[in-house]
């Protein structure tokens, strides 16, 4: 009877989902590789090498609960300030990644997506990426959306130029440009009608998006959650959605929705 009770304790712990409010893009700054590392007295790399099997373990997850599009900022345009050794070890980790998990990732339906200027990525990680991309693109489940050599500022000013391009070149006018408008010359675009995130979670206690997704999470339901990512796990991702099931979202107006 003890044994029972506490299995019934236990489930009762557990996060009550509603399933029919399951957001439908989720995007996840995940930090506290290093860090969970260093706690554990091994190298900062050991902490990456954990957490992209945190990365496989959080798509099965949200890919099971229903999310449209999950995106993970997996390497930024100021990551290369870091030491010469880890951003190689950074360069690497794709293509392991996607060399063990493309096959998962085609038995789940999961559609590999990536946001980013990859032209400077190494030849070897390019065509993993790429690979990756083409292997999945028959899929129409969970978009699985990596954020590459990213940065969110780079993605307005990216954006800024296509306009002022077509512009120049007299096929718009500066009156016709809107909100839709700017929106379609992001990087986002390919996740229509899921461009913007309703959840943005972020990992290992610090609170700040980091130049993540600046124009897309406008309007986001932000979770920052203490846990290093290594030690995430979808137990957690449901306790996020849970926090996120009780926010009010009226973007801007009275009504709730």
């Amino acid at each position: 009877m003890q044994g029972l009770a506490k299995e019934i304790n236990q489930d009762s712990e557990q996060p009550k989902l509603d399933m029919a409010r399951i957001p439908k893009h989720i995007a996840i700054i995940m930090d506290g590789n290093g860090r969970w590392a260093q706690a554990r007295h091994l190298p900062r790399v050991a902490g990456h090498q954990q957490g992209m099997e945190t990365v496989k373990k959080v798509t099965m997850a949200a890919s099971g609960l229903g999310v449209k599009v999950l995106s993970l900022y997996a390497f930024s345009t100021e990551n290369w300030k870091r030491p010469a050794s880890e951003v190689s070890f950074l360069m690497n980790l794709p293509i392991r990644f996607f060399n063990s998990f493309v096959p998962d990732l085609v038995k789940n339906n999961v559609k590999v997506t990536v946001m980013g200027d990859i032209s400077r990525l190494p030849k070897k990680t390019q065509k993993a990426v790429n690979d990756a991309m083409a292997d999945t693109a028959h899929c129409d489940g969970m978009i699985l959306n990596f954020a590459l050599n990213y940065g969110g500022r780079d993605e307005i000013v990216r954006a800024a130029q296509k306009l002022a391009q077509k512009v120049q070149a007299g096929q718009l006018d500066p009156e016709q440009i809107d909100e839709a408008t700017f929106g379609k010359c992001l990087m986002s675009d390919q996740l229509v009608p899921y461009q913007d995130p309703d959840l943005l979670i972020r990992t290992s206690g610090e609170e700040r998006l980091s130049n993540f997704m600046l124009w897309q999470v406008a309007y986001s339901e932000f979770v920052f959650m203490p846990e290093h990512w290594p030690d995430f796990d979808g137990t957690l991702l449901k306790r996020a959605i849970v926090e996120f099931q009780q926010r009010h979202r009226r973007f801007g107006g009275l009504k709730n929705k």
